[in-house]
């Protein structure tokens, strides 16, 4: 039986991350078959890929805030798989923030990944990378509405990237707070305690890239 060492494995041998390979970077992706909530982000930033340690970064201790977890419950694979578009840091945008995920990461990848994270009952999508390969036509017009319709996806749940670059947009925002922060919390604790929905529906994306 694959397992997500397996498929590090794979990744990091594949000619497309040779060039990371080259660097001494490791594929930052973690989970288990036992693995009740599944975390698919960006791309790790300079300092997680650095550390080899997924989300070890002031975005990390934000999202961490927000799920309602501790250090340790974040890093348990018994409890989170982390699974980003791009499994490597991309590099630095000309403008600010990082350049984009690769985008035939994912479609490669993933595919395989979900189907070793057999125990996931809960797939967070922070941001809009996330949200725009597995919500495809379903997300709605922006970003920010998407995120305010997240009951609408479960057993996915959309949330804005917890990069300091949206403080801002959290401040704008304030529903995001008063009720989408509680509501993810506490699907996490009913996820992670041994409660929620199964995770068959979130093996492939609803409309690709669409």
């Amino acid at each position: 039986m694959t397992t997500l060492l397996d498929l590090r494995a794979e990744i990091a041998a594949h000619p497309s991350n040779a060039w990371a390979t080259r660097q001494g970077w490791q594929p930052l992706v973690v989970g288990s078959a036992r693995s009740r909530v599944l975390l698919i982000g960006q791309a790790p930033g300079r300092r997680a890929q650095a550390s080899g340690i997924p989300w070890d970064d002031p975005s990390g201790v934000r999202l961490r805030s927000w799920l309602g977890v501790t250090d340790a419950e974040f890093y348990d694979t018994e409890r989170f798989a982390i699974v980003p578009m791009d499994f490597y840091y991309p590099g630095k945008a000309p403008a600010s923030g990082d350049l984009p995920p690769r985008r035939d990461v994912a479609p490669l990848w993933h595919p395989r990944i979900l189907d070793v994270l057999t125990g996931v009952r809960l797939t967070v999508l922070v941001g809009s990378y996330a949200q725009r390969h597995y919500l495809g036509r379903r997300r709605a017009r922006t970003l920010t509405e998407t995120v305010r319709r997240a009951p609408e996806y479960l057993p996915l749940f959309p949330v804005v990237h917890p990069s300091p670059l949206t403080l801002g947009w959290q401040m704008r925002n304030d529903w995001f707070d008063a009720e989408t922060i509680p509501m993810l919390r506490a699907l996490v604790a009913e996820a992670i305690g041994g409660g929620g929905a199964t995770a068959a529906s979130v093996t492939a994306p609803e409309s690709g890239d669409g």
